[in-house]
């Protein structure tokens, strides 16, 4: 594992946004795997900078977002399908059809799921993944549990994540009790990770996850099996490890 340490959080996205950027040029029809939250939110930001200097095109890209929550439709201001287009799917020249979000609204869980699975099978699975990462060590919505689950599945969220997402809704009984997310399976068939964090909320969790035992109860401690992955964070984000 890469890690970078960053002053700030600006600092933290332009070069989580050059790691991104690279690999477009790289490998121009290459599949992003992309994450919402506020953390990635500066790196789109600059990509799209970038893109309409001229400098970057999405043109061939295939994208396939992390996830998405149950239960609320695509136009909801709140879904991950509104934030991917409002942050950075309308800004550059990515094709639509070429963007894929689950269905927050599908009508059998199980089966959009399989579903979604598929699509990123069919898509040889990410060049490049982006991941934030939730307090508890969640990547995706792949909550604490007793096993890593391995395929796109529909999960409950928990407290902890309800409650850190509430500041994007109303209050905290607007926020979605499911969501439907890629496996860490899935995650873990991506060629490379980007791994992006902020704050000094995440410290602990950053912490577990590079210096702690590889444990489901720590989602994000997978990563250290994998063979590619870049962190890259702020000071405070990083301040516990060693």
């Amino acid at each position: 594992m890469r890690i970078y340490r960053e002053k700030d959080y600006n600092a933290v996205s332009r070069r989580a946004a050059a790691v991104i950027a690279a690999q477009v040029v790289a490998k121009p029809d290459c599949v992003l795997g992309l994450a919402t939250g506020s953390t990635p939110i500066g790196a789109y930001k600059q990509l799209v900078e970038w893109h309409k200097q001229g400098d970057l095109s999405f043109a061939e890209v295939r994208s396939v977002n992390l996830d998405e929550y149950f239960g609320l439709a695509p136009t909801h201001d709140q879904s991950y399908r509104y934030f991917m287009q409002t942050n950075l799917f309308d800004h550059v020249d990515i094709v639509p059809e070429n963007t894929n979000v689950p269905s927050g609204l599908a009508q059998d869980a199980a089966a959009e799921c399989a579903r979604y699975e598929q699509v990123v099978a069919d898509l040889g699975y990410a060049d490049l993944q982006l991941l934030g990462m939730g307090r508890n060590g969640h990547i995706g919505f792949n909550e604490p549990c007793a096993e890593f689950p391995v395929a796109t599945h529909l999960v409950d969220l928990t407290q902890s994540t309800i409650d850190a997402n509430a500041r994007f809704f109303a209050s905290a009984d607007d926020v979605p009790r499911q969501a439907l997310t890629m496996g860490i399976g899935t995650i873990m068939r991506a060629r490379s990770i980007l791994v992006v964090v902020s704050g000094a909320d995440k410290a602990e969790a950053v912490r577990k996850t590079v210096n702690g035992p590889v444990t489901p109860e720590v989602p994000a401690s997978i990563l250290q099996l994998h063979p590619n992955v870049t962190l890259i964070g702020d000071e405070a984000a990083l301040s516990g490890l060693k």
